[in-house]
């Protein structure tokens, strides 16, 4: 297994991610894509009994409609904040999931414990993603599913992270985290350890009630990465970032009345533990 010792550098390069990510409020981003993790938690099939871990869960899209399976289900963020959030929202619609701080590239559970691993759009942000791929095997039961749900390089949203990326370059040592939306990078970082592995391109819809500069503002106010890169630049470099981001959301849009609904893709894989 990797190991999970850090660099001081990468002390600080986490640090950063983990302000990054408790910038704005991704709840509020979180709702455009809740439907699509309904789809996703119900194509695993859960049964009730299963123990389940969501790795960066976020607010918890995918552990609510998990949990309601009557799966046990423990949701695990790097950002306190949106744990918060998991939890207040876990209460509001009577479920029983469990929720606390954590990492991905450091789960603080034993091996093999859990029947089904899942993450969508989390884990493939983690910036060490050879000791994200052994932590989630290694907290896998044999015979166990890891599902993954990874933002594709090519699609909207991907083009949306490379836009930014022109105007504010990644940090250092950190690969990109739409490669986990290659399957040549999954096969790669899960081969080892696992005897079946399927990867399927999925679609999901964005769709806001406003067009596509309200969309670019929405992202701004409430979507940390977002958030931080305009932070990051000057007035001119603000309104070129702007302009990039607003003429992506209109040539993607498929809306004529007013609003936005664009497209995107991920890579969904279910790899099954030796």
């Amino acid at each position: 297994m990797q190991s999970t010792q850090m660099t001081p550098e990468m002390e600080t390069l986490k640090g950063k991610l983990r302000g990054m990510w408790i910038a704005g409020d991704f709840g509020e981003i979180a709702k455009s894509i809740e439907h699509g993790a309904v789809e996703f938690v119900e194509r695993l099939a859960l049964k009730p009994g299963m123990k389940v871990l969501d790795v960066a869960c976020g607010t918890g899209n995918l552990a609510i409609p998990a949990a309601k399976t009557g799966a046990t289900v423990t949701g695990i963020d790097i950002a306190p904040n949106l744990i918060e959030q998991a939890i207040e929202r876990a209460r509001a619609e009577g479920v029983d999931a469990k929720f606390e701080v954590g990492d991905a590239e450091a789960l603080p559970y034993a091996d093999g414990e859990f029947d089904v691993v899942m993450t969508m759009f989390g884990a493939m942000f983690a910036p060490r993603p050879d000791v994200t791929a052994s932590e989630l095997k290694r907290v896998t039961k044999s015979g166990g599913v890891i599902a993954m749900a990874n933002w594709t390089p090519g699609a909207f949203t991907g083009q949306m992270f490379k836009t930014g990326a022109k105007h504010v370059p990644p940090p250092p040592g950190m690969p990109s985290p739409v490669l986990w939306g290659t399957e040549d990078a999954v096969r790669e970082r899960l081969g080892d350890g696992i005897k079946d592995l399927k990867m399927t391109p999925t679609k999901i819809m964005f769709t806001y009630p406003f067009g596509p500069s309200e969309v670019v503002e929405h992202f701004r106010k409430y979507f940390g990465p977002t958030q931080k890169q305009f932070e990051m630049l000057d007035e001119n470099g603000q309104a070129a970032l702007r302009s990039d981001l607003v003429g992506l959301w209109e040539s993607s849009n498929q809306s004529t009345d007013g609003k936005t609904v664009v497209e995107s893709e991920y890579l969904e894989v279910l790899a099954t533990k030796t």
